[in-house]
């Protein structure tokens, strides 16, 4: 597992999947209480990154839509 400072060189697809292995750890195995808070807190990193990533994305979906409704076409 990456260090949590390190959550933010991940990939989307990456952050993804550790973020889906931490669900599944904590549904399907016991760990101490410390355990589970850690795993819980790096599954907080996680989101958060996959949510920056999103929005990033979002937002050059718009850009590139409105440049492309701003662009004059050849039957203008």
């Amino acid at each position: 597992m990456v260090e949590k400072n390190d959550v933010t060189r991940l990939t989307y697809e990456q952050a993804l999947a550790e973020l889906e292995t931490i669900v599944n750890t904590l549904e399907s195995e016991q760990r101490s209480l410390e355990e589970a808070l850690s795993l819980f807190a790096r599954g907080q990193a996680l989101t958060q990154h996959c949510t920056t990533l999103l929005d990033k994305a979002e937002l050059k979906v718009r850009q590139v839509s409105d440049a492309m409704l701003e662009t004059p076409t050849a039957e203008d």
